[in-house]
């Protein structure tokens, strides 16, 4: 099978590291992609569950742009809410009438949500969870979970990185994923000063393999939540709509005070939004929080139809199914080639692992290798399944998956 070459994407990156710190940065950044030489850097086109690089290499894509594609490139439903709105306002001197529409769907598909609040990404909206909850409780204690991603702003990083101070984390306590006894510390260590626990729904952390919520777990931390007046935040961004479209705490069997979304909500469009019960309205009114772009219109067309299109197509248990035909195919593969190959979390966004070589070196090999064939997968990170992605996509998978073990096998000989 012919592999690509990324002349163009290497020759713009040089380009782009004289003007442009790191030159790619953030998530978007080459450096967990290894081997480096094996991605492409720079995309020019995507259409469906495809991509095409500025080298004009074409793309299954398993990223969906790290979780914002839902429906597929360019989806026609999507992109005509989008255009109607457009030729009517997007950013103006006030609120469209859009923004009303989508807070009532909202409070119709989420099961929690009695009211909704729209910013950008998806730290607007944790960052905004945790001031509501310190306005509601007066207090100033935070717990998040270790390896939990809630954004880049200080709160969520570690103090040793750099531009981080101490002061910044000084109010956040660290738990363990699916460790109730270390919360329940917590609590008693410091009493009355805890305003509220944030995590995401299952442990989605990267270079790790993703780890759903023990049995028991999330209902002990509703009712240690009640019963020491703590606001239980979900930083539901990455998995929201793609696991369940009432949101993601439904499929898991417990009832939180606030909820973030983002990502998939807009289906590619600049969106976030947090969503609470009554309860937790009048804190939320007295937060003084905006932003510049936090009002347009155009996202907020995009984020109605795409809520819309999610329910009536039922998309969660499509993508469920898709992600397990594409895994357990992917998993019969490695077994012919003699390798094993770990799939975790849920199947819409699953995280896969080759177990034959703890230091990930074989995994990234094998990653490296899909992708330059046509699969773009990462080594480091879950997947996303796009409801765009057809039955050919995944045979073609299939092809790139066994022409890359062996490829792999070749290698290290």
């Amino acid at each position: 099978m012919k592999t690509y070459s990324y002349k163009k994407s290497k020759a713009l990156f040089q380009k782009a590291a004289e003007i442009i710190p790191c030159g790619i940065y953030g998530h978007f950044s080459p450096a967990p992609l290894i081997p480096v030489s094996d991605y492409p850097f720079y995309v020019s086109k995507a259409q469906d569950a495809h991509f095409w690089d500025v080298d004009g290499n074409e793309f299954i894509d398993y990223m969906c742009a790290y979780g914002p594609i839902i429906l597929g490139y360019n989806n026609p439903v999507v992109e005509s809410a989008a255009e109607m709105q457009r030729e009517k306002v997007n950013c103006a001197t006030a609120p469209g009438e859009v923004m009303v529409q989508l807070a009532q769907e909202l409070v119709d598909t989420v099961t929690i949500a009695d009211w909704a609040f729209f910013a950008k990404n998806g730290n607007d909206a944790t960052t905004f969870a945790l001031m509501v909850a310190r306005a509601k409780t007066g207090r100033k204690k935070i717990i998040r979970l270790k390896g939990g991603y809630h954004g880049v702003q200080p709160w969520t990083q570690s103090p040793d990185h750099p531009g981080i101070t101490f002061e910044d984390a000084e109010n956040m306590l660290i738990g363990e994923w699916n460790n109730y006894e270390v919360l329940e510390d917590f609590v008693k260590k410091n009493p009355d000063q805890i305003a509220g626990i944030i995590a995401t729904p299952y442990h989605h952390p990267t270079f790790e393999d993703n780890v759903l919520p023990a049995e028991g777990y999330w209902k002990k931390v509703e009712q240690l939540c009640h019963k020491e007046g703590i606001v239980l935040i979900v930083d539901d961004v990455r998995t929201g709509f793609r696991i369940d479209v009432r949101g993601s705490n439904e499929y898991f069997g417990f009832k939180p005070d606030l909820v973030a979304f983002c990502k998939a909500i807009g289906n590619g469009y600049p969106i976030s939004a947090l969503v609470g019960t009554n309860e937790m309205k009048e804190a939320a009114s007295k937060v003084f929080y905006t932003g510049s772009y936090w009002f347009s219109a155009v996202p907020m067309a995009a984020a109605l139809a795409t809520i819309q299109e999610l329910k009536e197509n039922e998309v969660p248990a499509m993508l469920a199914e898709k992600g397990r035909e594409l895994t357990s195919g992917l998993q019969k593969i490695a077994e012919d080639h003699g390798f094993h190959l770990k799939v975790t979390g849920h199947p819409a966004m699953p995280y896969l692992r080759l177990t034959d070589d703890p230091s990930l070196m074989l995994h990234q090999e094998w990653c490296g290798e899909c992708t330059k064939r046509g699969a773009y997968f990462t080594s480091h990170h879950n997947w996303f399944i796009s409801a765009a992605l057809t039955e050919e996509d995944i045979q073609k998978t299939f092809e790139i998956a066994d022409d890359a073990f062996k490829a792999v096998k070749n290698n290290r000989k």
